[in-house]
């Protein structure tokens, strides 16, 4: 079991690792087009030929699209109640809160953890979780919407073109799976390196509250994960994947929110420094659970 776990860990450990050291090397690292890369080609290729051509019933992954939605509001719901018994600014915290890094550490670690099968079905929670964070989230903490940004995030026309494939059973062409697999694959080291960079990055101001509010983030994604996976009768890499996402970290995407609208972005970063760090601690015993 232990050199299971090790094999699992080590390349999400040594991606970060990469991508941390070399910016603080003093190296040059674009985050701006790298994750423009990533939200743009990237993520919908991968999610186009995880879910595709995968071999799965289509129940399987509308229950990891319920389950991500449920999981949003319980999050939601226990983090902004928390927040308003220590009097703390919901717009600031709630999004750290309620949106774990379900895809830059949560897609590789359900990847190695369960295969191809892990990741057709980390890759429905996170699309799910994405829609939810670009939109809600985001207008959540800025404070107004924007129905036109929605409509253009790339992952919505993936998502669907992926559906029709699918449930039509409709065989993609070898072509398009090709390039999509190509451009895909390109995904989960970028994500890893760009989360490495960032984290090197980041400014932290003050530890107190950031600390107490990591507990509750990856105490609550835990609690909920394992909550779901019993409530929904799932099992295996279904289960496994479920409570992996839940119990991932804040995620970065937060921080940057949190910047971009002034909503206390010291105090943000070290919430997504502290339970990332925190989160990875625990990783070995969260994977012991799973598998």
């Amino acid at each position: 079991m232990f050199s299971e776990i090790f094999s699992i860990l080590a390349p999400v450990f040594i991606c970060v690792g990469i991508g941390y050291g070399w910016a603080r090397s003093g190296r040059s690292y674009d985050v701006e087009l790298v994750t423009a890369i990533v939200t743009y080609f990237g993520t919908p290729c991968l999610i186009f030929y995880a879910l595709s051509k995968v071999e799965l019933h289509p129940s399987a992954l509308f229950d990891m699209g319920v389950a991500a939605i449920v999981a949003n509001i319980a999050f939601i719901v226990i983090g902004g109640a928390v927040l308003a018994i220590f009097k703390l600014p919901q717009r600031a915290f709630l999004q750290a809160l309620s949106f774990p890094n379900v895809g830059n550490i949560g897609l590789p670690l359900c990847f190695l953890a369960f295969g191809d099968e892990g990741l057709a079905l980390a890759v429905t929670f996170f699309a799910v979780y994405a829609i939810f964070q670009m939109s809600v989230g985001a207008a959540f903490v800025s404070g107004s919407f924007s129905p036109k940004a929605f409509l253009k995030m790339p992952i919505i026309p993936a998502t669907i073109l992926a559906a029709v494939f699918l449930f039509t059973k409709t065989p993609v062409p070898e072509w398009a799976f090709n390039t999509t697999k190509l451009i895909g694959d390109l995904t989960i080291p970028l994500m890893l390196f760009t989360l490495g960079v960032s984290l090197s990055r980041i400014k932290v101001r003050g530890l107190k509250t950031p600390i107490l509010l990591s507990f509750l983030r990856l105490g609550m994604g835990f609690g909920v994960g394992v909550a779901l996976a019993s409530i929904m009768g799932l099992t295996g890499p279904a289960a496994g994947v479920v409570i992996l996402e839940c119990s991932m970290p804040a995620a970065v995407f937060c921080y940057l929110f949190a910047q971009l609208y002034d909503q206390r972005p010291e105090e943000v970063a070290g919430l997504v420094i502290v339970s990332t760090f925190m989160g990875f601690a625990v990783l070995p015993a969260l994977l012991w659970y799973v598998l």
